[in-house]
């Protein structure tokens, strides 16, 4: 079973529920189901597990379960010897967005304190923007993504004090050894071609075969394509998701990597609110990661984003790199000259800091140019721009430079991420290995005595 950071929070409720339903939500493939089922099993003696993808698709026996005690009579018809008490009974709604009413139904499900409840979707975000009965206050929401980096370093084999001895040295600024750095970028190049995907993470583990890696990412895709026929009635809606989706890996190889909103439908007309439902589908879908352009970046940053100059990333950089480069392993593994590795390296930050809880904005000025992230500096109360460099010219950022140079903008720091062993400090920039990125967390720990007022 791989480690996952999202565990003790999932246990935590579960030995503790208080009056909610906790719902899981996340793309398809990042292993919810199988990591509630394994945790379920392990501490309730009766487990019941019902999936509702599954129902609507066969005895229909939840569909018009729109009582409590429609619920409780469709419960017991499939698992009536399991229906404890709340201390030893978890009912685990998988796919529960098939069936939007269990959301309305849970408050008064949780009302009766019965059993204990759980719950988990593919696509929530669109299901929870659908539903106009959301029962605020009955629902605790967490949600998963693939494996980041550090998990997939668990995945394989490297221990607890190694990494936090790796994070002690990022926040010291101090290099790595020669020997580790090199360890670790064979591995992030591993990461590139694998992804985070649970399954693919496995089956990467017990038999390194990149055949069977792109067989499974590429099962992910058309499964990911397919649930927009699934979820959405209109045709031609479904079509303009499909196609916007599928022009994720191409825009990641044009210069400005943001959409033309004309190449969509091939209409010179088309604006950015023309395709709003479709973009907000796949991301509240968890497929596509959302990256909105700030041109004054003021802290917070959410309050200066615009959406008409939009970007996407694919969820996982495994997929892209199947895209990008099939079961040719060598342009990611063997540095060659001729393939540049920016839109994968872009892809694989932009992944890191989504698992970590950021909202993630670029800058785009005319006069300035462009800087590929910026999230919130907290500390600063200011924005900390970042820059993504996969070449050996990671020394030369114009836009950046330019950026810091105003002094309207208050930025206290910067980040180069590449692939260079040191860490080095020059003016305000610091240059760090571009595994780092795994050390980028929302939530800075300090010092108690930092907190004192």
């Amino acid at each position: 079973m791989l480690k996952r950071k999202i565990t003790p929070q999932i246990e935590a409720f579960m030995r503790n529920p208080g009056n909610k339903m906790l719902v899981v939500d996340g793309a398809r493939q990042v292993g919810k189901s199988f990591l509630i089922r394994e945790l379920g099993t392990k501490l309730f003696p009766n487990y019941i597990e019902i999936n509702m993808e599954e129902d609507k698709q066969h005895d229909r026996i939840f569909a018009e379960a729109k009582s409590v005690n429609s619920f409780y009579f469709a419960l017991s018809s499939i698992a009536g010897n399991k229906m404890g008490a709340k201390s030893d009974t978890l009912v685990f709604i998988d796919e529960i967005q098939a069936y939007a009413h269990l959301l309305t139904l849970s408050k008064f499900l949780l009302q009766e304190d019965r059993f204990t409840y759980i719950a988990s979707g593919s696509l929530l975000g669109v299901t929870l923007r659908k539903t106009q009965s959301v029962p605020v206050g009955s629902i605790e929401q967490l949600h998963m993504y693939p494996l980041d980096f550090e998990e997939f370093l668990w995945a394989n084999s490297m221990g607890e004090y190694a990494i936090g001895e790796m994070k002690r040295r990022f926040e010291q600024g101090e290099s790595l050894d020669e020997s580790i750095h090199n360890k670790l970028m064979e591995l992030f190049k591993r990461y590139l071609l694998v992804g985070g995907l649970p399954e693919v993470v496995n089956s990467y583990i017990t038999e390194h075969n990149i055949y069977k890696v792109r067989l499974l990412q590429t099962a992910v895709m058309d499964l990911y394509k397919a649930d927009a026929a699934k979820y959405e009635t209109e045709a031609v809606k479904k079509l303009k998701i499909q196609r916007i989706y599928s022009m994720i890996p191409t825009n990641m190889g044009n210069l400005k990597k943001r959409f033309v909103m004309k190449d969509i439908e091939g209409k010179k007309s088309s604006r950015t609110s023309d395709y709003i439902e479709e973009f907000e589908y796949l991301v509240s879908a968890g497929i596509a990661i959302e990256v909105d352009a700030i041109s004054q970046p003021t802290y917070p940053l959410v309050q200066n984003a615009g959406k008409n100059l939009l970007k996407l990333y694919l969820n996982d950089v495994g997929l892209l790199t199947n895209i990008l480069y099939g079961q040719n392993i060598k342009p990611v593994l063997d540095d060659v000259d001729s393939v540049n590795l920016g839109a994968v390296y872009e892809t694989v930050v932009a992944q890191e800091l989504k698992c970590h809880g950021y909202n993630l904005f670029y800058y785009d000025n005319k006069k300035i140019g462009e800087v590929d992230f910026l999230i919130d500096d907290t500390m600063a109360m200011s924005s900390l721009p970042l820059e993504v460099k996969s070449g050996k010219d990671y020394e030369v950022h114009k836009a950046l430079d330019r950026f810091l140079s105003i002094p309207d903008y208050h930025v206290a720091s910067a980040f180069v991420l590449c692939n260079q062993r040191e860490i080095t400090l020059r003016d305000k920039i610091r240059y760090v290995p571009v595994y780092m990125t795994m050390f980028l967390k929302k939530d800075i720990e300090i010092p108690d005595s930092d907190l004192r007022f």
